[in-house]
């Protein structure tokens, strides 16, 4: 206790308490958004039938992302930047971005249970909103971490993963009720896929790199049990033995209902055999800071497009909208848009109105709460963990 002349005595500073964590909801018009969905964009519309909207189940990372480097350090050299950004990575790029359009998203996973583990669990259920009923934390086993050094518009990653215990498929015993469900026909199809595509569900599949480079037809085979394919152009080209992303998409037309092979910056081509269209559509026009992630973002986009009803080249219009405003973001999965942020888009002059003219069709599905939030009210990746 200290006293000065005579004044009143004082307690003597202790140690502050740290302070609480906010996994405030950045996307707090997410109901109302599923609600319109559900609705045709007509009006508030109601919650629909009971049951998620999407499931998936792969492997959460923690991704630390370094920006603003001119290269990578040399050996026995340290570079120092002023950009790291923090969030959930891996399978959670999917389902944060398909959260944040309103989709109701269940995830099965295995997350660790360390400090990495217990920033992701909460991101992902109480900010995000993705159901992890499904998911468990095994004991004494650490989260997988992805560092990303990002450069020159491109990146380098370095990555730390121990098995996961048990696999994410394994943690399924009885597939939920989902009007989607989304896989990697890296492996084979699980068995929890094929369970809920006999119950009705639509399965939509991408495709990683493959690292052999061998480009095993396995992965076509899989393709009588897939409903949407999301290739991007260069593992299109690979799988068909093509030399151009239109023949491949003509390749793998007869084997997938639907089947869209992403362009990157040249925007998205695809084929519905279920209705006969064909449709192509170009890339948002903006300036693309980071692109990681964005192969998954306009899955989420395409999903969503799939659930409104809407025809295939709003579908692929709408994917090229919600990517090309992820790349604009050094946030990994937290890059993803709100309707906030699409809503605040479309009155930029970020492009031409003529440009603007063909995304009309999304403004009926905007909640109007979202429409004066803007982009500065979601929740990006931050330096650090609270």
């Amino acid at each position: 206790m200290t006293i000065l002349d005579g004044q009143t005595p004082m307690a003597a500073p202790g140690p502050a308490a740290p302070p609480e964590p906010h996994y405030d909801d950045p996307c707090g018009e997410r109901g109302r958004a599923r609600r319109r969905l559900r609705a045709g964009g007509e009006g508030a519309g109601d919650p629909g039938p009971p049951g998620l909207d999407v499931f998936l189940a792969g492997r959460v990372f923690m991704d630390m992302i370094f920006t603003g480097l001119p290269g990578l350090p040399p050996p026995g050299t340290e570079l120092v930047t002023d950009g790291l950004g923090s969030a959930p990575g891996g399978i959670a790029n999917i389902a944060v971005a398909m959260s944040r359009l309103g989709l109701r998203t269940g995830l099965a996973t295995a997350i660790g249970d360390d400090m990495f583990g217990a920033y992701l669990w909460r991101t992902l259920s109480e900010q995000e909103g993705v159901d992890l009923s499904w998911s468990r934390r095994p004991v004494g086993w650490p989260t997988p971490v992805t560092v990303s050094m990002a450069y020159d518009s491109d990146r380098s990653m370095v990555t730390y993963a121990r098995p996961m215990p048990p696999p994410a498929d394994d943690l399924v015993a009885a597939p939920p009720r989902a009007s989607t469900c989304f896989i990697d026909l890296d492996r084979p199809i699980p068995a929890w896929a094929l369970t809920m595509r006999a119950e009705g569900s639509l399965v939509f599949a991408d495709v990683g790199w493959d690292p052999t480079e061998t480009w095993s037809t396995d992965v076509l085979d899989r393709l009588g049990e897939v409903d949407v394919f999301l290739p991007n152009a260069v593992e299109a080209m690979a799988y068909t033995r093509t030399r151009t992303p239109e023949a491949a998409l003509d390749a793998l037309s007869s084997r997938s209902p639907v089947v869209v092979v992403k362009q990157g910056s040249r925007g998205a081509i695809a084929v519905d055999s279920t209705t006969g269209e064909r449709a192509a559509a170009p890339a948002l026009p903006v300036e693309a800071l980071d692109t990681t992630g964005a192969g998954d973002v306009f899955a989420a986009g395409f999903v969503f497009g799939t659930l409104a009803g809407w025809p295939l080249l709003q579908r692929l219009r709408f994917a090229n909208l919600c990517a090309g405003l992820s790349v604009r973001h050094h946030s990994g999965s937290l890059g993803a848009p709100c309707w906030g942020e699409i809503a605040t888009f479309g009155e930029s002059a970020e492009v031409a109105p003529e440009i603007l003219a063909d995304y009309a069709f999304v403004v009926p599905y905007i909640p109007e709460a979202e429409l004066d939030s803007g982009p500065d009210a979601v929740t990006r990746a931050q330096p650090t963990l609270r």
